[in-house]
């Protein structure tokens, strides 16, 4: 079976293009979406097979026209609203519920 992901060895895809000192992020946000797995990893809010599965699940044509670091962002995403860690609310909203204050003592 070939999908998206099994491209290794497939012919007329064209070349591959290597930018000569191609930097490791092209753009700030992909910098930060970098330490970002990292907190989420260690959080245990998924594991590596998690993150690659959530990442191969994307649909064909948004994987092939996505960056390296959309693929990233796009598994971040679908786990933590998989999971329940966020909500699409908050997610597309922009926004997360204020924490809960304490109260004061006197």
């Amino acid at each position: 079976m070939n999908g998206i992901h099994d491209l290794g060895g497939m012919h007329g895809l064209g070349p591959i293009l290597n930018e000569e000192n191609e930097p490791y992020f092209h753009h700030e946000w992909e910098r930060r979406v970098f330490p970002l797995f990292a907190s989420l990893f260690v959080g245990g809010h998924f594991n590596v097979d998690e993150f690659r599965h959530a990442i191969e699940r994307m649909d064909p044509a948004h994987y092939l026209e996505a960056s390296y670091y959309e693929h990233w962002l796009h598994a971040f995403e679908t786990l933590l609203l998989e999971k329940g860690v966020i909500t699409a609310d908050e997610l597309w909203g922009g926004s997360t519920p204020a924490p809960a204050r304490r109260a004061r003592r006197c």
